[in-house]
């Protein structure tokens, strides 16, 4: 296995990016994560499972995350996110050569990949995303969304709380504290996220029948936080997209009680798509 550790420089922002390759890969996947995390919370589990069944991975933290510089929870505009991305696709090319390319999102990472399929030219040959923030599970207080709007035009860096419950994201007690006592974690949010999130993740649900890419969602039918009826309309909506709703599943389905479940039918779905 060799693992590595890298940066790169956008929008005078250093961001914090890793990779795992081993010895034998048969495909690369970029993991984008969640809104108010950091990539190395893949490490423990979701990475572990991938390499071993040999599919590299390289993650990076978003804009206003983890190890990567700038303000906590905001990031330049939606554009900007995707170019991330871009960049870290580059990476992979540049580490692990001409083999085949999934892009894997959590949530907000989820959105991020569903939104780069679709608007983006690319030779991907899949997209996973699980729990993706295509429409949420709580209608946010209208004075906030009226707040949040005039914020965006006059200081859109301004942040407020997420309003997300850590008890929400598992029903392993373990994860919810790991969560909570996790030092990289933060519960801000510019309107640049949270406005612009809602409003691609609308997009990405009436546009789903223009993906051309191979996609899978997993989602569970107990996620407070990310509505997953918006999964099923998304997938519904696109004749390249399948998905599979996990009875109970919380938030953090990889975190969840039903996590070996989970991962064994997303390398099952990468196994099979590496193969045509």
């Amino acid at each position: 296995m060799n693992y590595q550790e890298f940066n790169f420089n956008i929008y005078n922002t250093e961001f914090y990016g890793q990779y795992w390759q081993p010895t034998k890969t048969k495909a690369v996947i970029v993991l984008v994560h969640g809104m108010g995390e950091h990539a190395s919370r893949y490490a423990d589990y979701v990475i572990p499972k991938l390499t071993e069944n040999h599919f590299g991975v390289i993650a990076f933290d978003q804009f206003g995350h983890g190890k990567t510089t700038g303000k906590r929870g905001h990031c330049p505009s939606f554009e900007a996110v995707l170019e991330s991305v871009d960049q870290v696709i580059e990476k992979a090319k540049s580490v692990f050569g001409a083999i085949p390319l999934f892009l894997y999102g959590h949530s907000m990472g989820g959105n991020v990949v569903i939104n780069y399929a679709l608007r983006k030219d690319h030779n991907l040959k899949g997209v996973i995303a699980t729990s993706p923030f295509l429409k949420l599970a709580f209608i946010p207080p209208a004075w906030k969304m009226t707040l949040g709007k005039i914020m965006q035009k006059i200081a859109p860096s301004i942040t407020l709380n997420n309003e997300l419950n850590s008890d929400d994201i598992s029903k392993d007690l373990t994860e919810v504290q790991k969560y909570n006592n996790d030092p990289l974690m933060h519960n801000k949010v510019s309107p640049n996220f949270s406005l612009t999130f809602i409003e691609t993740g609308k997009w990405a649900i009436e546009n789903a029948s223009q993906l051309n890419t191979p996609t899978f969602i997993v989602h569970g039918s107990e996620d407070k936080i990310i509505d997953y009826k918006g999964s099923v309309e998304f997938s519904n909506n696109s004749k390249k997209t399948t998905h599979k709703i996990y009875e109970n599943g919380y938030h953090e389905l990889h975190n969840d009680l039903c996590k070996e479940k989970v991962l064994f039918d997303i390398i099952y779905w990468l196994n099979e798509i590496t193969k045509k």
